[in-house]
């Protein structure tokens, strides 16, 4: 064991199965990458271009991650969504009003009281090991999926508005077909965050989800990457959805296989920075950098930077440290407003939860409709009328026999489609 990095040691275990592949894999991108210094060195230039800039936009009291009104979702112009597309992230105010909000925090509370939640989960609960390479990982994150309180934001008409919103700023058809239909989502049930203030010890350092070391292995990642590992470089749009929704993740408790556009949360709470809120790097082909970064010579020939598989990709000092200076909390959130970022935009959470009240959130993320998110909601409907945990987390199963969980006969029409379910 590595007592100097034990991030390194259990990256190398979790890599063990797949250790040849990955040396086969730096081999061959090795040998078809011809320019591969003169293409990292640009690459490098163009993420401390916006990384500079982003410096003097927080210097100046400026916010780097775009804001936008609800109400102002059909006069979004093109400018602006060229600025979110290179940002990767987005704000969204006011997609609820207070009033609701209010009503779906003190029922999510409720529900979980009257389960008795914590009681079952601290006898009982599941584990995963999705955070273990992490060097803060412990967010206080309940695994609870089918209250009345999710289910009704999730299947809200104005979160499909904004779910509308967000897939069509990525480019979903060209010559070779459609790769989602932006106008239809499907619900990927996932869990809700209660953060205690005064927490100092559950926070998640900087990293990114949908895959580590699929993002070089993968066939299908490599062709969403092929202008990043041949050819040319700036054609690289971190928004081509083609083959997107081709990538098969490594099978892992937590790890996502829905497609989803961007990942998200829906604040309960007032929370800014401080308050053990997200933190992003606003910086959208970010990740870009990172492949060639795993490829340059001072990272050993079996190893991706510490990536590992069935794992959340680790962003490290020792190779990353580049993109940890624009890496920063979001700015202060409203009840009701929901914040948006790219599936490759590095992020995490506060270490450490200053404030004064609870920073709770929904975590509702838009999974556009295409063949790989329909087979995840032909398994996902079976655990909702069942009250088992959704399939892609530890299975807890604790709302099988929780009162007040919601069950097919509460949905809406728009409900029923979000679900998966015909008619």
């Amino acid at each position: 064991m590595n007592l100097q990095n034990p991030a390194q040691d259990r990256a190398r275990q979790a890599n063990e199965p797949h250790r040849e592949r990955i040396m086969a894999t730096k081999r061959e991108l090795k040998s078809r990458i011809t320019d591969l210094p003169q293409r990292f060195a640009a690459m490098t230039a163009r993420i401390e271009a916006q990384l500079e800039q982003i410096e003097r936009e927080r210097a100046a009291g400026q916010e780097p991650v775009p804001q936008i009104e609800f109400a102002d979702l059909d006069r979004i112009t093109e400018a602006q969504k060229a600025h979110i597309r290179q940002r990767g992230c987005l704000v969204v105010r006011n997609v609820f009003d207070d009033a609701r909000v209010q009503r779906w925090n003190e029922s999510l509370s409720e529900y979980l009281a009257r389960n008795d939640y914590l009681a079952k989960l601290a006898k009982d609960g599941a584990v995963d090991n999705y955070f273990s390479t992490l060097a803060s990982a412990k967010p206080q994150i309940y695994g609870v999926f089918w209250s009345q309180a999710q289910m009704e934001a999730r299947t809200d008409p104005a979160m499909a508005q904004v779910h509308r919103f967000m897939n069509r700023l990525w480019q979903f058809e060209s010559e070779r077909g459609r790769e989602f239909d932006p106008d239809q989502s499907l619900v990927y049930a996932d869990r809700v965050r209660f953060r205690q203030p005064g927490d100092a010890s559950l926070g998640l350092s900087a990293h990114v989800d949908s895959g580590s070391i699929e993002r070089w292995v993968d066939p299908a990642y490599q062709q969403v990457y092929r202008h990043v590992f041949g050819g040319d470089l700036a054609q690289y749009d971190p928004f081509d959805a083609w083959q997107r929704t081709q990538v098969r993740e490594i099978p892992s408790p937590a790890v996502c296989r829905m497609f989803r556009s961007f990942q998200a949360w829906t604040a309960l709470t007032p929370q800014g920075p401080g308050d053990g809120t997200l933190q992003l790097l606003p910086v959208a082909d970010a990740m870009a950098w990172m492949l060639l970064r795993a490829l340059q010579d001072d990272v050993p020939e079996d190893e991706l930077c510490f990536a590992a598989a069935g794992r959340a990709m680790t962003i490290v000092p020792q190779y990353h440290e580049l993109l940890l200076r624009g890496y920063g909390s979001i700015p202060h959130m409203q009840a009701g407003d929901t914040v948006w970022w790219h599936p490759d935009v590095l992020h995490g959470v506060e270490d450490v939860h200053r404030g004064t009240g609870y920073s709770s959130v929904m975590y509702i993320a838009p999974a556009p409709d295409c063949a790989k998110n329909r087979e995840y909601a032909a398994m996902q409907r079976p655990a909702f009328e069942s009250g088992r945990s959704a399939p892609d987390f530890a299975p807890d199963d604790f709302e099988t026999t929780f009162e007040g969980r919601c069950t097919p006969a509460d949905l809406s029409d728009l409900g029923r489609k979000v679900m998966g379910y015909a008619g």
